[in-house]
């Protein structure tokens, strides 16, 4: 009976170390199954991790702050080494590392450009690094495409969207057609801005008001009116969307997420050819109310001649 009785004991101890190893093993294998998972979460979110990708080497860059009501400018190597870590510009532009994107912020601020009301956080083209005074004719020809989305804008007290200029071309006047019409500065009008507009794409141009007017009288600004404007079909919204302008001698192409077109080419375009011209990207923000605000953010930017 002891015999017996030692055996069964014998048994039950068997079992339980049986037993009692195999949960241990299966502990071991849930353990190592939320190791896997945790490992997998951690690489998606270093796959996340992105810087955007855009050359600012022929960019100056103006802030919606500045001394005596005159916003202030960054160009050359302060916008391509510094933007990141410079205090002043780190609040209007900067890295959306998780978008991989540029972001542009701006707000209705007592520090503006000559002969506007409105701020901007915006990139201006400079052919050569840190110099205003190389620009390009329609008849060189100039292509610029940007991959962007509005991120966040605020609305009016009607509970519609403020305005945002994203892309413009600007002209200008050379030294010698300054000083020949007797301007204080080389600052012609803009032929083309796009309009983020309450979701859509909105272009606007000039007209010459006068077609017989001389070389000279063509130097001013109040020679140039504004057009109609054209509305895109497609709604962007808040969605990332792509936008490329093309200019040749005449002429003057938008396109907006390869699908849709906007052709200018007319006697204003040819008459244009006049002025020098540059590109500017970016938040030109139109509002001045109070508490306002635009952010715009740019994942590619290129500039080609």
């Amino acid at each position: 009976m002891k015999h017996l009785n030692k055996q069964i004991l014998s048994i039950v101890l068997m079992v339980f170390i049986a037993l009692n190893a195999s949960c241990q093993t299966q502990k071991g294998s849930v353990s190592e199954s939320e190791v896997k998972v945790e490992s997998k979460k951690k690489k998606k979110r270093k796959k996340k991790f992105k810087l955007p990708e855009i050359d600012l080497t022929h960019w100056s860059l103006t802030i919606p702050e500045g001394e005596n009501g005159k916003a202030k400018s960054f160009k050359g190597k302060e916008v391509v080494t510094n933007y990141a870590t410079n205090e002043e510009i780190k609040p209007y532009m900067y890295n959306d590392s998780t978008k991989g994107a540029l972001v542009f912020y701006s707000y209705p601020s007592k520090a503006t450009t000559a002969n506007t009301k409105y701020s901007r956080s915006e990139l201006r083209e400079q052919m050569v690094p840190g110099d205003n005074n190389v620009n390009w004719t329609f008849k060189e020809g100039a292509y610029m495409k940007g991959k962007l989305a509005m991120e966040d804008v605020t609305k009016d007290a009607d509970g519609k969207y403020h305005r945002v200029i994203v892309m413009q071309i600007h002209g200008r006047l050379s030294d010698e057609q300054r000083d020949l019409i007797g301007q204080k500065d080389n600052n012609a009008p803009p032929i083309l801005k796009i309009y983020w507009d309450k979701g859509k794409i909105r272009v606007k141009t000039k007209v010459l008001k006068n077609l017989n007017a001389t070389p000279e009288e063509m130097l001013h600004k109040d020679a140039w009116g504004d057009d109609e404007g054209f509305n895109f079909e497609q709604e962007v919204g808040f969605k990332k969307f792509i936008l490329e302008v093309k200019v040749s001698d005449g002429k003057m192409v938008i396109a907006l997420n390869k699908n849709e077109f906007k052709v200018y080419e007319n006697i204003h375009m040819r008459k244009w050819g006049i002025f020098e011209n540059y590109f500017k990207a970016g938040n030109y923000f139109q509002s001045r109310d109070e508490g306002a605000y635009a952010k715009v953010r740019y994942y590619d930017l290129e500039v080609k001649h």
